[in-house]
């Protein structure tokens, strides 16, 4: 849903004097450096469309190409909004374990998967892209 928030700002708007700061802009940064293909994963269908349409114009924007397919995790995100965070987290591990052996890089589109991702990297000797990661990376980058 952030990503169909963001889309919505205007430039004129964003002029306030707090900073704010698109977090998909740094997460779709490192989806665009990343030369494997990729799957990005989601948990919430309502937000494929929205970020694969930003994605795709931050790209042409920054003259890069993507070879990228977006899936979405199956009656998962009803789990978070019900509150049942373990059953959510373990059902996107569930999905990291088995398309690890794809041999493509693997991305979480929501912030609510980042600690399933941050799991799946522990168990794993996987890297998961994500927009707390590339946020964080963003931010350092700004104060250096």
């Amino acid at each position: 849903m952030c990503t169909n928030y963001i889309a919505l700002l205007e430039e004129e708007q964003l002029k306030l004097s707090l900073p704010i700061i698109k977090i998909d802009e740094p997460f779709f940064e490192i989806i665009c450096e990343e030369k494997q293909p990729q799957t990005i994963l989601f948990t919430n269908s309502e937000t494929v469309e929205g970020t694969l349409k930003r994605l795709q114009q931050y790209a042409e924007q920054h003259e890069k190409t993507l070879d990228v397919v977006a899936k979405v995790i199956d009656n998962t995100f009803e789990l978070i909004m019900q509150g049942k965070k373990e059953a959510y987290n373990s059902a996107i591990r569930q999905t990291l374990h088995h398309l690890a052996e794809e041999q493509r890089h693997i991305s979480v589109a929501q912030l609510s998967m980042v600690e399933a991702a941050r799991q799946f990297e522990k168990e794993s000797t996987l890297t998961i892209t994500h927009p707390l990661k590339s946020l964080a990376k963003f931010v350092m980058r700004a104060i250096e």
